[in-house]
């Protein structure tokens, strides 16, 4: 991994595979907290305030791991690893701007 595109496809890559698990694990979780938030039967308001925050907190999820997570892990990996080794060990560089 000698470019920063290459980083960035194998970080979309591994975002893509798991669209699928967190979309699921979100789907099945709201599936069962929604009703608790429509619900106005004996209960119901206590049942509702430890609800809400169990969906806000799935939603931010959701979005952490498929947004934030991966920018973050580009960055560190790029500034921290891959320019440092390209620096240590110039002969291994693809003649990249980036690496001279």
């Amino acid at each position: 991994m000698n470019t920063v595109d290459d980083l960035r496809a194998a970080i979309v890559q591994g975002a893509a595979k798991r669209i699928r698990p967190k979309f699921m694990t979100a789907a099945t979780m709201l599936i069962g907290l929604v009703p608790i938030m429509w619900s106005t039967g004996t209960g119901a308001d206590v049942m509702k305030h430890i609800a809400a925050p169990m969906v806000g907190g799935l939603f931010t999820s959701f979005l952490m791991e498929l947004v934030v997570y991966p920018a973050i892990y580009e960055i560190w990996k790029w500034h921290f690893e891959i320019k440092k080794w390209r620096r240590l060990h110039p002969k291994f560089s693809i003649g990249t701007e980036e690496a001279k």
